[in-house]
């Protein structure tokens, strides 16, 4: 008799997942089917922004905008719900009011978020960065209105510059706003602790941020102490950026700037060791 030992990739590897409270189940559920021992440390709470008035009346005034652009599906969760409550969730006024206008999306995960409330968007850049929605917009900018919900503090700056330099009005509104937790669970400051941690994943660049606070205020010798046998895994660019900023390196980056990219990436580090 023959017997067929599976050994899943990620078999004996321990992967600190650092996503918002919420948000973090498919890149843990991917990890851990793969063999990996996940420990979440979320460096992210996401929530209203402190008020609604500027969504609120740009929800109203829907009509006047050629563009709606969506960067995150906290944007486009937070969007949708403000607009049910003004239109007293009715779905097909809901509808028709989009209808008169584009959508924009950056990111797989931003355009399923959007095809929840069954709209499909008009256009996805080829590159999951909000870089490339301005390099490759499908029409001219120049004296188009464009409607962006986003967070409220600590986003970048570089959309709404460069859509403005090609000539567009960008109205941006406060939609959501993330902020730092204030405690780190048990579980992952003892795996940090113990130098266990044999990758840690950042999403965004500010998960990257806040995770050096959680940090500083939680644990008391100085982050490189902690992260000395450790990986990090960056999911794009300005994430890659950031971490070398505040951590001085990035071991694991991604050809395609998705959660299945991400850890395809582990996946292929964790092979050639």
């Amino acid at each position: 008799m023959s017997i067929n030992i599976s050994i899943t990739p990620l078999s004996g590897k321990t992967i600190l997942v650092t996503r918002a409270l919420g948000q973090s189940s498919e890149l843990s559920y991917g990890l851990t089917s793969l063999g990996a021992r996940v420990i979440e440390l979320p460096a992210l709470e996401i929530g209203p922004p402190s008020s609604w008035r500027s969504l609120d009346q740009s929800i109203l005034e829907l009509s006047t905008f050629d563009w709606l652009v969506f960067t995150s599906t906290n944007g486009v969760e937070y969007f949708f719900e403000r607009m049910a409550l003004q239109y007293k969730n009715q779905q097909a006024l809901i509808r028709q009011a989009i209808s008169r206008i584009k959508i924009a999306v950056v990111g797989e995960k931003t355009a399923q978020s959007l095809k929840i409330h069954q709209i499909e968007p008009d256009f996805i850049p080829p590159d999951f960065i909000a870089d490339s929605l301005v390099n490759n917009f499908p029409e001219n900018l120049a004296g188009k209105k464009i409607l962006f919900p986003r967070v409220e503090s600590g986003g970048r700056e570089i959309l709404v510059k460069e859509l403005t330099q090609k000539g567009a009005q960008v109205v941006e509104v406060p939609a959501y706003e993330s902020l730092c937790p204030q405690s780190i669970p048990t579980t992952a400051q003892q795996a940090l602790i113990n130098q266990s941690v044999d990758v840690i994943t950042f999403a965004s660049s500010k998960t990257v941020k806040f995770f050096c606070v959680l940090l500083e205020n939680n644990l008391p010798q100085e982050i490189e102490h902690y992260l000395k046998k450790t990986a990090i895994a960056s999911i794009g660019p300005q994430t890659s950026k950031t971490c070398i900023d505040l951590l001085g390196r990035v071991d694991i980056t991604t050809q395609q700037y998705t959660i299945d990219g991400l850890i395809k990436a582990i996946v292929e580090w964790s092979l050639r060791r």
